[in-house]
């Protein structure tokens, strides 16, 4: 596994009031969310990356407004339906 660093001001920790871990939080699930919708990893994926189990992830997924259903059309949800 690749490891990144990220440096982040104290003075953005003290004006957000986040803590060293809860900020590494934020990042980890950051790029996971980006990782997901701008460049197509799997779910699976970005749940690791984020340290979530990918129930959770879904979750915080949708708390920010993203779904993890993407279907063109009508018939593509019934046949992902009749397949489940």
């Amino acid at each position: 596994m690749y490891n990144v660093s990220v440096n982040i001001p104290d003075e953005v920790l003290y004006d957000t009031h986040l803590s060293k871990n809860r900020s590494e939080e934020f990042v980890r699930r950051a790029a996971a969310m980006f990782y997901y919708t701008k460049l197509g990893v799997s779910l699976g994926y970005c749940a690791n990356i984020a340290e979530m189990p990918k129930t959770d992830f879904i979750r915080f997924l949708s708390e920010n407004g993203v779904s993890i259903f993407d279907f063109d059309d009508k018939d593509e949800l019934i046949e992902d339906i009749a397949n489940a």
